[in-house]
C-alpha cells in the first residue's frame, strides 16, 4: 500500500523528534536529527529547544565546548551543527563537491587562483588552526581573501566557540578538525556518501532520490551508487502517485492520524528543507512567505505537522502571526508553548532574530497574538 502525504508528513515529525519532546542529551538529539542548520548561532539552540524536554541550552553550550557537537559546512555549503562522530564520513561524503563548487567558480579562477595553489596551502593552513584563529589571521596567512573564500568551504575545519549568548558569535573563530583532508577521493568518499545516505533517510526518509539530492546537494549519480552501496541496509516503499521511495528498514511510521502538537521552530529549520517536494511540511501557497528570494528562511509556526505563520520575538513577547484562522484549542497550545520560548530566550537573547523582521511587511497577518511570559495579549 502506498504511504499517504500525511503518513510521511508524521513519518517526519516522528524521526525530527518533533511529535513530542524526548529525555535525551543534546548529541543524542543532534544524531537523531542528523544535521541542525546554524547560519545563525540562536538556531541549533532552538531546533534543540523544540525537541528535546526540559532543554535550557547548557548541555548544548557543554557539547560545543567540549566538541561532542561541531559546526562546519558538512551538509550543502551551509553551516550545520553534526554529532562529532558523524563529521569524517559527511565530510568525506561532500569534500569533492565542496571543493569544486569554489575551485572552479569564476570568483576564484579570475582572481588568478588556482586549484593547485589551494590545494598546496591546506595542510599548513590545518597546521595554523591547532588552535582557534580570527577570520584576519587566517586570510592573512592564505594570502587572498578568495582564496580562504575557497579554503574555508572544503578544507576540514570547524567554527570554534566564541562565547555566550549562544556559543558562537558574529565575529566567527575557526579551528582544524580531526578529519583528514579529503583531496584524494575515492574509497573514503564512497563510503562517506553511504553513511551520509543511510543517516539522511534514519532522520527523513521515507524519501526519493531527488530528496535525497535536495538535502545533500549529491548529483543523481552519486546517489545511486550510494543507494547500492548500502544494498540490504535499505528498503523501498511506494509513496504517493507511485514514486519510488527509499527509507531504513526499521525507520519509524506513524498512522496518518497522530496527533502533532504546535511548535515554535526557528530560523532555517530543516524539516522546511530537507525535500525536493517541500509540501511535506509547508503548504505551497505559504512557501514564498517563509522561504524567502534571497534564501532566509523565517521562524515558522507548525499546527498540525504543517508550517501555519511565522513567530518573532518582538518588545518582550513572542508575536504569532497565523496566515489562516486558527481555533480557540490551537491558541491555547501556542500560547503555551510561546510563554516557554520567552522564558527561554529571557535567559539568552529577547531579540533573537531582530535584524530579521523587516520580512514582516508583507506577511499576510490573519490573527496575530503576542504572548509574554506567563500570560497573552
Amino acid at each position: 500500500m502506498a504511504l499517504t502525504e500525511a503518513r510521511l508528513n508524521r513519518a517526519t515529525l516522528a524521526r525530527q523528534l518533533l511529535l513530542r519532546r524526548a529525555r535525551i542529551e543534546p548529541v543524542e538529539a543532534v544524531r537523531r536529527v542528523v544535521a541542525v542548520q546554524a547560519q545563525e548561532p540562536a538556531s541549533p539552540y532552538l531546533a534543540l529547544w523544540n525537541r528535546i524536554d526540559r532543554f535550557d541550552g547548557a548541555g548544548l553550550d557543554e557539547a560545543f565546548a567540549r566538541r561532542w557537537i561541531v559546526t562546519a559546512s558538512v551538509v550543502r555549503i551551509t553551516l550545520h551543527a553534526v554529532a562529532a562522530e558523524d563529521h569524517e564520513a559527511f565530510y568525506a561524503a561532500m569534500v569533492p563537491y565542496l571543493r569544486a563548487s569554489r575551485l572552479h567558480d569564476r570568483r576564484f579562477t579570475s582572481e588568478g587562483l588556482t586549484a593547485a595553489g589551494a590545494d598546496d596551502l591546506v595542510r599548513g593552513l590545518l597546521e595554523l588552526l591547532a588552535e582557534p584563529r580570527s577570520k584576519a589571521e587566517v586570510e592573512s596567512f592564505c594570502g587572498h581573501p578568495r582564496m580562504w573564500w575557497a579554503l574555508r568551504t572544503f578544507a576540514p575545519l570547524l567554527h570554534a566557540p566564541t562565547g555566550p549568548p549562544w556559543s558562537f558569535g558574529a565575529r566567527p573563530a575557526y579551528v582544524a578538525s580531526n578529519t583528514p583532508p579529503g583531496l584524494d577521493g575515492g574509497p573514503r568518499v564512497d563510503a562517506g556518501r553511504a553513511t551520509l545516505v543511510r543517516r539522511y533517510l534514519e532522520g527523513f526518509g521515507p524519501a526519493s532520490s531527488a530528496d535525497i539530492g535536495t538535502f545533500t546537494m549529491l548529483r543523481k549519480p552519486p546517489v545511486r551508487q550510494a543507494i547500492a552501496d548500502l544494498g540490504v541496509q535499505i528498503v523501498r516503499r511506494e509513496g504517493p502517485g507511485g514514486v519510488e521511495l527509499f527509507d531504513v528498514p526499521d525507520g519509524a511510521l506513524p498512522p496518518a492520524t497522530t496527533s502533532a502538537p504546535p511548535r515554535l521552530l526557528g530560523m532555517w529549520e530543516n524539516v522546511l528543507l530537507a525535500y525536493a517536494d517541500r509540501g511535506r511540511v509547508v503548504p505551497d501557497e505559504y512557501r514564498a512567505l517563509v522561504i524567502r528570494r534571497n534564501g532566509d528562511v523565517l521562524p515558522t509556526v507548525l499546527v498540525d505537522g504543517h508550517v501555519a505563520g511565522v513567530w518573532r520575538a518582538v518588545d518582550g513577547a513572542i508575536e504569532i502571526t497565523a496566515f489562516h484562522k486558527l481555533s480557540a484549542a490551537t491558541w491555547q497550545q501556542l500560547t503555551k508553548e510561546a510563554a516557554a520560548l520567552g522564558v527561554f530566550l529571557a535567559k539568552r537573547d529577547v531579540n533573537v532574530y531582530h535584524r530579521y523582521h523587516h520580512w514582516w511587511a508583507d506577511i499576510p497577518a490573519v490573527q496575530v497574538r503576542r504572548v509574554t511570559t506567563g500570560s497573552s495579549t
